[in-house]
């Protein structure tokens, strides 16, 4: 018998209204799984680590990365489309920092998850 199983079936009731009552939509937990797609990639995660202490531009990551600019700015494209960095252009330079606090957060969480 498995011991990280339930040798019997049993509900519990109230735990399972607590936690419905909270599930996000089905919408929100999709955008949710695309956003740790997305972290789930090591180029782009030095990317994350690099914007979450610093604004750089693409020449910057790419020199970071060892990437081309071409490489680095496919994968900027995709962390903009999950929201997770902004960028602004600064005459004929884009500098890229993170979208929001919510992002440097998560890496942070997820940085110190992974050390322990």
């Amino acid at each position: 018998m498995a011991h990280d199983l339930c040798e019997v079936h049993g509900l519990h009731p109230e735990a399972l209204e607590r936690v419905q009552g909270e599930m996000p939509d089905g919408q929100t937990m999709l955008r949710l799984c695309d956003i740790f797609k997305a972290l789930a990639d090591p180029t782009r995660a030095r990317i994350l680590f690099a914007l979450s202490r610093e604004e750089l531009c693409v020449c910057d990551l790419a020199s970071l990365t060892g990437l081309s600019s071409s490489a680095i700015s496919h994968q900027l494209r995709l962390l903009r489309a999950n929201r997770l960095v902004r960028f602004r252009r600064e005459a004929k330079m884009a500098f890229y920092s993170l979208d929001d606090e919510h992002v440097r957060l998560l890496l942070d969480q997820g940085l110190c998850h992974a050390r322990e």
